[in-house]
C-alpha cells in the first residue's frame, strides 16, 4: 500500500504557478515546493512538468536544481522525474562508480515489472545513447556480469500462474548446484533470469519445504563473495521485495554518511507502491518507526520532504 497522500483535485497550471512564485525573489520558498510536489502522484507530477514547460519555457527539474541544493535537491529532482527516467539515472550513477554498485542494478531489474524495466531501458538509451546491457557488460566482469546482463535483458511473465512440478524440479536443480558449490552454474542464472517472480517464489518455497533451509542460507558459503552476495540480493528482491527494502532502509539509517542515497531511493521509488508494508516490516525488525528514524537522523527541508512522502506532514 502506498504512503503518498496525493491531492485529489489539483490544477497543473495552478501548481506550476505556485512553484514559479516559490522560486522568485531573493530566496526560495521550500515549503511551497514541498506542499505541491510531495502531494502529487506520478500522473499529476507529469502534468505539472508539462504545464511548467508550456507556461515558462523552462524544464521544472532544471529549475529545481538551480533553486535548492544538497540532499533535498537530489531527492526532489528524483521524485519529480518520470519513474522510468529516474531508474535510468539511478542505473547510470551506479555504473559510473569506481566499483559499479551492482546492488542498485539488481534492485531495479528484480523489483520492477517487465513493462517498467522495458520503459527504463528505453529511457536509458535516450539519455545516454547506449543500451543498458551494453554499459553493464562493459563496466562489470566475470560471474556478476553474467548475472546482471541476464536479469536486465529478460522480459518475465508478470502473471500469477505457476507450475508446481516445475518448481520442485528446479528447486532440486538449485540444490544440486549449491551442494556441489557450482554457484556460477548456467542453470542457476537461467532459472533466476527467465522464470516469473511468482514461479520463483513457489520454487524458493519448494526448496525450503524439501530441504529444510532457505536458498539464501545455502548461498552463504562465502559471505564475502560478491557474486554470492549478488545472487542473494536477486533472490530477496524477487521473493519478498518489501522485506528486502526494509533491510536496505535499516542499513541506511545505521550509516547515513555512506548510505544516504539508499534512504531517499527506497522512499522515493516505493512511496506510490508498497511503502506502507515496508514501514511495518521496518518497525517489526527495529522497534522504531521509520518516520521516527527519519525525523531523528535527517534535518531541514530534506527531512520534511521525506516525511511527507512517508505520509507524515507533522514535521
Amino acid at each position: 500500500m502506498a504512503t503518498l497522500i496525493a491531492a485529489k483535485d489539483s490544477s497543473p497550471i495552478d501548481d506550476a504557478e505556485t512553484i514559479k512564485r516559490a522560486c522568485q525573489g531573493l530566496g526560495t520558498d521550500e515549503k511551497a515546493l514541498i506542499s505541491v510536489l510531495a502531494h502529487r502522484n506520478e500522473a499529476q507530477r507529469k502534468l505539472v512538468r508539462l504545464a511548467y514547460q508550456e507556461i515558462y519555457h523552462e524544464d521544472l527539474i532544471q529549475q529545481l536544481k538551480s533553486e535548492i541544493s544538497g540532499n533535498f535537491e537530489k531527492a526532489m529532482c528524483y521524485w519529480t522525474m518520470d519513474p522510468a527516467q529516474r531508474d535510468a539515472v539511478y542505473a547510470n550513477e551506479a555504473l559510473k562508480k569506481a566499483t559499479p554498485d551492482y546492488k542498485v542494478l539488481i534492485e531495479i531489474a528484480c523489483t520492477r515489472t517487465s513493462e517498467e524495466l522495458v520503459a527504463m531501458k528505453r529511457s536509458y538509451h535516450l539519455l545516454y545513447k547506449h543500451s543498458l546491457e551494453e554499459d553493464v557488460a562493459s563496466k562489470t566482469k566475470g560471474d556478476i556480469r553474467k548475472l546482471l546482463v541476464a536479469i536486465i535483458s529478460t522480459y518475465r511473465y508478470d502473471g500469477d500462474e505457476f507450475d508446481e512440478s516445475m518448481a520442485n524440479s528446479e528447486a532440486n536443480i538449485l540444490r544440486q548446484a549449491i551442494e556441489s558449490k557450482a554457484f556460477n552454474d548456467d542453470e542457476i542464472i537461467r532459472i533466476l533470469s527467465t522464470r516469473s517472480k511468482k514461479q520463483l517464489c513457489v520454487t524458493f518455497n519448494a526448496f525450503k519445504n524439501i530441504y529444510g533451509t532457505t536458498i539464501t542460507k545455502g548461498l552463504l558459503a562465502n559471505p564475502n563473495d560478491e557474486y554470492l552476495g549478488a545472487l542473494r540480493i536477486a533472490i530477496r528482491c524477487m521473493n519478498y521485495p518489501q522485506r528486502y527494502f526494509a533491510k536496505v532502509l535499516r542499513h541506511a539509517m545505521n550509516d547515513l554518511i555512506i548510505e544516504d542515497r539508499a534512504l531517499s531511493r527506497v522512499i522515493i521509488t516505493r512511496a506510490e507502491k508498497d511503502l506502507s508494508e515496508i514501514k511495518d516490516l521496518y518497525f517489526k525488525r527495529n522497534s522504531v518507526t521509520l518516520d521516527d528514524a527519519v525525523a531523528r537522523d535527517t534535518s531541514g527541508d530534506y527531512k520534511t520532504f521525506l516525511l511527507a512522502l512517508l505520509g507524515n506532514d507533522s514535521a
